[in-house]
């Protein structure tokens, strides 16, 4: 029967596999902790703050919006004009 070869590298893949496992455990890489760490101190937010970022935000989406509406025309422009000139 066919497939027989591919079945030994499938339960050889798997043996691997597991002893690989077994021998992650038995180092206890992943184990730690985080009692030594410190937590850094952020400044507590105010709706004030909250708003005049969001304004701030909203002012850079806007002028990025523009600024890429302008490029666009530009760069349509000058498509058009290269397409003009090869025609004529």
């Amino acid at each position: 029967m066919g497939g027989e070869g591919s079945m030994a590298a499938a339960n050889n893949s798997l043996k691997n596999n597991r002893k690989l496992l077994a021998k992650r455990k038995d180092k206890k890489v992943l184990s730690g902790s985080y009692s030594g760490a410190e937590m850094k101190s952020f400044p507590k937010s105010t709706p004030e703050l909250l708003e005049k970022i969001k304004q701030q935000t909203l002012r850079e989406n806007t002028n990025y919006k523009r600024k890429l509406v302008y490029i666009t025309l530009v760069l349509m422009m000058l498509l058009a004009l290269f397409v003009y000139y090869i025609l004529v």
